[in-house]
């Protein structure tokens, strides 16, 4: 086990593309921290430095102290687990586990020990003669998480192991990688383009976009407290909900001037967010978590704000109702969608509702806004005011 360093990593192509940009991480002895971000923002580039699979035009590379940035991926002691699995088809499903450790000439005893004590505790047991085209694709995962088990290297490194799987194999497969890791204490780069799976396995989560570092924290804090605009839309399903609005004095106080809405920022809000007094009268974007908005008729705050709209699409989920509506505003970020209208903007806003709501589609329906969940952007820097 060991930890991984990341100081000042810049990966530049031949071309002059710039995939990766002064990149600095730590990731902690024994956590399990992962990369996410949209594709093409670097996060697959970063894991392949790591490896030694793609050369570092600038910085250092790390691991358990020893700068790697000259060192051989053989030598490095670390194991990945890939995309497709990389299992050998001719293989058995016994010798694929200790095909590496066969190559590294390691005694017959301890592979075989090695091999089964995997096997065991990845529910293999009974498949070791198999071939890998008889397996399922969980259990060919399974494999490929064997194999690098059975290397017991200083630190994993999977790149989007569970993509090729369906969702129902995903979310299970999910909890076993994260049982797996924290049994074994193993140092884990774990790269998703699912922030699904960034949220529920992450130690801690490194957001990227456009090869640049957004931000790098526990995926609770990054949910609740993102520091920039690119974070907030894309942390979260459904999405943050994002617009333009300003804010105003009124009645000794701040409020969100949202299209036709007006919603009171609570006094409690303003003390733990001091900044925003600075910005009164002047443009913000405001964002609100679909959670945030509820129906009037099961709102357990009587202080939150009224937001009467008419709904354009209903969603039941089963467990909640996703209720699309539009606001007159401007949208802000890749998620919703601007329409400019010849009478200005209008944007989508989701609410995630209790299924017991009445909210229709073609209906006016009287939902709520905690506004003490709000959260406010700089418009021209999309720094969180805090």
């Amino acid at each position: 086990m060991a930890p991984i360093v990341f100081d000042g990593v810049r990966k530049v192509y031949r071309d002059g593309t710039e995939a990766v940009s002064s990149f600095d991480l730590e990731v902690g002895d024994g956590q399990l921290v992962v990369l996410v971000g949209p594709s093409g923002c670097g996060k697959t580039t970063v894991l392949r430095m790591v490896a030694g699979l793609e050369e570092i035009s600038e910085g250092t590379i790390a691991i358990d102290g020893r700068v790697v940035n000259d060192v051989s991926p053989r030598d490095r002691d670390i194991a990945m687990v890939f995309q497709n699995y990389a299992l050998y088809p001719q293989l058995s499903i016994y010798d694929n586990l200790g095909f590496g450790l066969k190559l590294r000439k390691t005694d017959k005893r301890e592979i075989d020990r090695r091999v089964r004590d995997a096997a065991r505790s990845l529910g293999l047991d009974e498949l070791l003669d198999k071939k890998p085209a008889n397996l399922s694709g969980g259990q060919r995962q399974r494999v490929a998480m064997g194999r690098a088990i059975v290397r017991e290297p200083q630190a994993f490194l999977m790149d989007e192991p569970l993509s090729n799987l369906d969702a129902q194999l995903r979310t299970l497969m999910r909890a076993e990688i994260a049982r797996l890791q924290q049994q074994l204490g193993v140092t884990t780069l774990y790269v998703t383009h699912d922030q699904t799976e960034a949220m529920t396995m992450g130690d801690r989560v490194a957001v990227m976009s456009r090869g640049v570092l957004q931000a790098y924290d526990t995926p609770v804090r990054l949910y609740q407290r993102p520091p920039n605009l690119f974070v907030a839309g894309f942390i979260g399903s459904p999405s943050m909900n994002l617009a333009e609005a300003s804010l105003e004095r009124a009645d000794g106080g701040l409020e969100v001037v949202l299209g036709d809405h007006r919603l009171p920022i609570p006094e409690a809000t303003l003390r733990s967010r001091p900044a925003l007094a600075g910005h009164a009268g002047k443009g913000v974007v405001v964002g609100i978590r679909p959670e945030a908005i509820e129906d009037a008729a099961f709102s357990g705050d009587p202080q939150s704000a009224p937001f009467r709209v008419a709904i354009d699409l209903r969603e039941d989920m089963g467990s909640e109702t996703l209720a699309h509506f539009t606001v007159a505003a401007k949208g802000v970020g890749p998620v919703r969608q601007v329409e400019p209208l010849a009478d200005g903007h209008r944007t989508t806003f989701v609410a995630r509702l209790d299924p017991r709501t009445r909210a229709r589609a073609g209906e006016t329906s009287e939902l709520r806004v905690d506004a003490a969940a709000m959260h406010f952007f700089v418009p021209e820097t999309g720094a969180a005011i805090a």
